[in-house]
């Protein structure tokens, strides 16, 4: 029994950069359902390494018994499991606190932490990328798994004879070329992997990671099957999955859908087994490890389903069984996505910080306008928006077969709070309120980096059974006069803090901010 290797390798491949193409953009629906799609197929790939896994440790063991000398291939064989084991146990444990940090945020899995769309159970927090970023790339998580695949690979390849380690190929590789010879620079494999990239789209790349492993395990237990006298014509592929690897599971309009339909674990070159494949009742040729290859034209838009059944002749027995499974892929249209960084709204006075991107468009073919603001493109391939006057602005986006507009609100920014210190008026003790040196605007769950001033106010005095006493300020500091009123607060003294005024960026004008009272305690 054999594990198909290279057509696997080269999905795996394709996949993995569609991915990585897609990691700017605030994904679609229909692009979610396509991550899903691939992530279903990795999945199941999975789940027929793990039953062709199963059935060959105790095999092992038996035929290690015939000589003493084959012991120790026995006892690699719970090494190799455990090796597999415990890194799938590292990868899903990964996952879930995505989903989690999507999610409650409770450390723990549950029913909020998903939702139902159209009858498939997926993460509430799908497009969260913030998580990713934070988990995988601030924190260190995802050079920690790049750290633990290349360990899983070191390891497996030590339980190979020396002899046949140099010529041994594990599906396990850590591409570090692209990301460091990419145009948009990152600062390491797991930013360049992982870095904004939503939740949703993860989930078929740590399948991809789990795919890796359980593959590793299958070669390194056939090749320790061979030591002991185990011939692979001699495997009986009783628990058989079809499976097809798609090259991309959301086409356009126009384009050609290309998979790779093949039974899990098969049997290929250099066994006596007959493996046979069709699509919907026509025939495919299969290849040297048993792979067909079904294409499929992309003439019209939405789902499209196709039915793959394996035929597999037991080399012992002679007894043929069928297998078949339905899959599924849809052919969309280009389309564009304009989406505010901080929020979907632009304020006056600030960047503005935007990504634009086309599905299946290179970023040099592009053409970005505005109406109602300016906007500017960075060398990293974002764009900055500013704009001056409040109301509605326009980005239109053109493309190779498409032009795509959206409005944004424009507003001003929000009016801060005055405040002294951290209070915003009430009773507060006589030594607090001379140790403040003045008003200051606080501009609260705002987003941008931006900065109010004080321009000025009218502060009163008004102690008991006395006169008021009166200090126009300009700016947010005490001037001399005030300074003296505030050093005279005594208990039962009253301050006003009348008019407060304020300008922030893109103001005309100073903007009124509302008045401050505080009660000496």
């Amino acid at each position: 029994m054999s594990i198909p290797k290279e057509p696997r390798q080269l999905m795996i491949n394709v996949m993995y950069l569609v991915l990585t193409a897609l990691l700017a953009l605030n994904v679609s629906a229909e692009i979610f359902n396509a991550f899903a799609m691939v992530d279903k197929g990795l999945k199941a790939a999975n789940t027929a390494l793990d039953t062709a896994n199963e059935a060959l440790p105790q095999a092992i063991k038996d035929g290690a018994k015939k000589k003493d000398e084959l012991k120790t291939y026995a006892d690699r064989v719970d090494q190799v499991r455990s090796i597999s084991k415990e890194n799938t146990l590292f990868i899903q444990g990964i996952m879930e606190k995505l989903i989690d940090e999507g999610g409650n945020r409770n450390g723990k899995l549950d029913e909020g932490d998903y939702v139902d769309a159209y009858g498939i159970t997926e993460p509430r927090g799908k497009r969260n990328y913030d998580a990713t970023t934070r988990v995988l790339v601030e924190e260190g998580v995802g050079m920690k798994l790049r750290q633990n695949m290349i360990d899983v690979k070191t390891k497996l390849l030590a339980l190979v004879d020396e002899k046949d380690r140099a010529a041994f190929k594990l599906p396990i590789e850590i591409d570090d070329e692209t990301w460091q010879k990419s145009a948009n620079k990152k600062k390491n494999w797991a930013d360049f992997t992982f870095g904004h990239m939503p939740i949703g789209a993860t989930e078929p790349i740590f399948s991809k990671f789990v795919n890796d492993t359980k593959a590793s395990e299958a070669a390194v237990l056939n090749d320790i099957a061979g030591k002991v006298g185990l011939s692979k014509d001699d495997v009986v592929l009783d628990k058989c999955r079809v499976v097809a690897a798609p090259k991309k599971s959301y086409i356009l309009k126009g384009e050609t859908y290309e998979a790779d339909v093949f039974l899990s674990a098969a049997a290929g070159a250099g066994t006596n087994t007959g493996i046979s494949v069709s699509v919907n009742g026509a025939r495919l040729a299969t290849d040297k490890d048993g792979v067909a290859k079904y294409t499929a034209s992309g003439s019209s838009l939405g789902k499209k389903t196709y039915t793959a059944s394996v035929s597999v002749t037991n080399p012992i027995t002679g007894k043929t069984e069928s297998y078949k499974s339905e899959f599924e892929y849809e052919v969309g249209e280009k389309s564009a996505t304009v989406s505010a960084t901080k929020m979907n709204v632009f304020y006056i006075g600030v960047d503005n910080p935007v990504e634009i991107a086309v599905a299946g468009v290179s970023s040099n073919q592009i053409q970005v306008n505005m109406t109602g603001g300016n906007i500017t493109r960075a060398a990293d391939g974002t764009y900055n928006v500013r704009v001056t006057t409040p109301g509605q602005a326009k980005i239109t986006v053109s493309a190779p077969g498409m032009n795509y507009s959206k409005d944004f609100r424009v507003k001003r920014i929000p009016d801060p709070v005055p405040v002294l210190g951290k209070n915003r008026g009430g009773k507060i003790g006589d030594g607090e309120f001379k140790a403040y040196p003045g008003v200051f605007p606080l501009l609260e769950n705002f987003d941008f980096e931006a900065k109010c001033d004080i321009t000025d106010y009218l502060l009163i005095r008004a102690p008991k059974r006395q006169d008021p006493e009166f200090s126009p300020n300009q700016g947010g500091r005490y001037n001399a006069k005030s300074e003296s009123l505030v050093n005279k607060a005594a208990p039962g003294d009253n301050y006003l803090f009348q008019d407060i005024k304020c300008k922030c960026p893109g103001d005309p004008a100073p903007r009124a901010i509302g008045s401050m009272v505080f009660t000496i305690k």
